[in-house]
């Protein structure tokens, strides 16, 4: 499965909208993604799946990268 994750890049900061950031990643759950960046120090906001209408939509978009990890 593929998700969304939306974070600050400090375990400190204050979620603002203007400083989120998103990234892709696949893994086989949430608690996997979560797993996966825990040692990177995002302050994760909200992790989202993405399928779908919406994964053709954000297919679109030039920035869609998945990351690997």
């Amino acid at each position: 499965m593929l998700f969304k994750i939306y974070y600050q890049e400090r375990l400190n900061e204050v979620p603002i909208r203007e400083n989120t950031k998103s990234l892709y990643l696949e893994g086989e759950s949430e608690r996997a993604v979560r797993k996966k960046l825990s040692g990177r120090g995002y302050n994760i906001e909200y992790v989202q799946q993405v399928d779908g209408a919406y994964l053709q939509y954000e297919n679109q978009n030039e920035d869609f990268k998945v990351l690997e990890i």
